[in-house]
């Protein structure tokens, strides 16, 4: 239990930092870029994700599966086998879907535009979408080392170097867009190009980072191969045979939140424009798909860095049968979910006006602020998806994934033009929420039904969590209203930040303070408390 915990925590806090930093640029890129450069960013981004998940075919994360379980049998060449076919794979891949999404670029971009954009428009769109591509070339081979070592449970080589691959991006982001934009008085395609292309140079800094660790690792992992006593023989056919088997699925759960995105990103303009919303449909698709986006997915941070962390020890679990140990690895993952997200999205939910005022300025911030609020929750949906079928892939019934986002998918499809026409832009959240929370109610049941695992204690945890998340919504709701009377988050920063400060601050405090009384940390995050608790005594 004590190595899930462990590995959640490296990938939670690396995951976290990056998402965090990536949340904090787009404040001075918002306003390098405008609103205009924000859309044409999102129209590169939500394609190349989909590629970018379809040319590693889910192997990084099948991988990190298929090692841990041959580990568990102590069949390290199979392993090692596998890593270095593998990486072949992924450079062949990787250079196809490069030339599919350059090539591919224009009728992507004709799909993402609605009849009212010009052709300068289409050409700009094209353009950024093929600058962007050039990070398949170099994604994929990346992504299956930090797979490999994962496998091993060793998750600070996939957090280091995603922090590092974070930092280098912003850093050439920026300064790549500010000496086009404004030094050299380039086009605002060519500047958004430039921070597209960013993606690219990020993955090269990655790369070397984790060929780093794999030559301080080797002479360990070369020394578990000559131990070995005995090899399963696999060949090389039935071993791709059944790391597909793994990845099929994965392939699906990676590209979900970007298929979501791209169904918007064909449907929201056009449904916008037949409501008579036209004038507002690029401003808030922006808003809901990039600049809320970044803000909601920090809370989903614990959910991405569970899933990775959990699976392999669920695998081995489930390969050793020991049964009653993966339902309280399972049991506990569930609960880390509802004990930190719960409270997270409800608290951004509250504080979105304040939120996306003091990250993204006051201006129409009751319409936008609006749309986070209603965004925030589905944080929770997504962070359930990734770890329930993280979960499934663990306990061989990885298949059952496809099933349950394509009834996601097929919600999303044919409510989305609908809700919006009824809702205006919110209604594509409510349209993505009622998806996610489908798929997610599906994979709950798989669990239970394939593992005859028991809710009780999770619905249980879960009400008390929920009686305490109230308290803190009160407690935050007050602190607004006072506030309310000597700052207005509508008429400018200072005060949305003192609020969103102070909102988080007394919110924070009463729901840790509280879930800490209760024993409910204790009780979810085990040991852990406990020695933090030792550590401030001593202090």
């Amino acid at each position: 239990m004590s190595k899930i915990l462990k590995g959640t925590m490296i990938l939670t806090g690396a995951t976290f930092l990056s998402k965090f930093l990536g949340m904090i640029y787009t404040i001075p890129f918002e306003q390098m870029v405008g609103p205009e450069g924000i859309e044409l960013y999102f129209y590169a981004y939500t394609p190349y994700n989909i590629l970018l998940s379809l040319s590693t075919l889910g192997v990084p994360m099948a991988v990190s599966k298929f090692v841990s379980k041959y580990n568990s049998l102590e069949d390290y060449e199979t392993s090692r086998e596998m890593f270095r076919s593998g990486m072949y794979l992924m450079a062949m891949t990787g250079v196809i879907a490069f030339l599919v999404l350059f090539f591919g670029a224009e009728t992507i971009a004709s799909f993402s535009l609605s009849d009212e954009d010009s052709a300068a428009v289409l050409q700009d769109t094209t353009y950024v979408i093929q600058m962007v591509s050039f990070a398949l070339l170099v994604i994929p081979s990346m992504s299956i080392i930090r797979g490999f070592f994962q496998g091993h449970q060793s998750m600070a080589p996939t957090g280091v170097s995603q922090v590092v691959e974070q930092v280098i991006r912003i850093a050439f982001l920026l300064v790549g867009v500010y000496i086009v934009y404004y030094v050299m008085n380039g086009s605002l395609a060519e500047a958004i190009g430039m921070s597209t292309f960013a993606a690219f140079i990020g993955g090269i800094a990655s790369l070397l980072v984790l060929l780093a660790y794999w030559k301080k690792r080797k002479p360990h992992l070369d020394r578990q191969l000559a131990r070995q006593g005995t090899s399963y023989n696999i060949r090389k056919k039935d071993m791709f045979k059944e790391l597909l088997g793994y990845a099929g699925p994965f392939i699906l759960v990676g590209v979900a939140n970007p298929i979501y995105q791209l169904i918007d990103q064909f449907t929201f303009k056009q449904a916008m424009a037949d409501a008579g919303l036209a004038d507002v449909a690029g401003e808030a698709l922006s808003a809901i798909h990039v600049l809320s986006h970044k803000l909601v997915i920090i809370p989903v941070t614990l959910g991405l860095g569970l899933a990775l962390a959990v699976l392999p020890a669920i695998t081995s679990s489930f390969t050793k049968k020991e049964f009653e140990k993966m339902d309280g690895q399972i049991n506990q993952a569930l609960q880390i979910i509802a004990l930190l997200i719960i409270p997270a999205v409800v608290g951004l939910s509250l504080l979105s006006t304040e939120a996306y005022g003091t990250f993204y300025g006051v201006e129409q911030l009751d319409y936008f602020g609006n749309l986070l609020g209603w965004y925030a929750p589905v944080g929770l949906f997504f962070a359930l998806f990734t770890v329930t079928s993280s979960i499934l892939q663990g306990i061989n019934r990885q298949n059952f994934a496809v099933i349950s986002l394509g009834v996601g998918l097929l919600i999303k499809i044919s409510t989305n033009s609908l809700l919006i026409g009824m809702f205006g832009a919110k209604g594509s959240i409510i349209a993505t929420g009622l998806a996610v929370l489908a798929a997610v109610s599906l994979n709950l049941w798989k669990i239970q039904s394939s593992t005859d695992f028991s809710y009780m204690k999770l619905f249980k945890r879960s009400a008390l969590i929920s009686i305490l998340t109230v308290i803190m919504a009160i407690v935050v709701t007050i602190v607004k209203l006072v506030g309310g009377v000597w700052w207005n988050p509508l008429e400018n920063r200072a005060g949305a930040l003192a609020i969103l400060i102070l909102g988080i601050g007394a919110g924070g405090i009463t729901y840790l303070g509280l879930a800490y009384k209760t024993t409910l940390l204790e009780h979810v995050l085990g040991d852990r408390v406990k020695r933090i608790e030792r550590l401030f005594k001593r202090s």
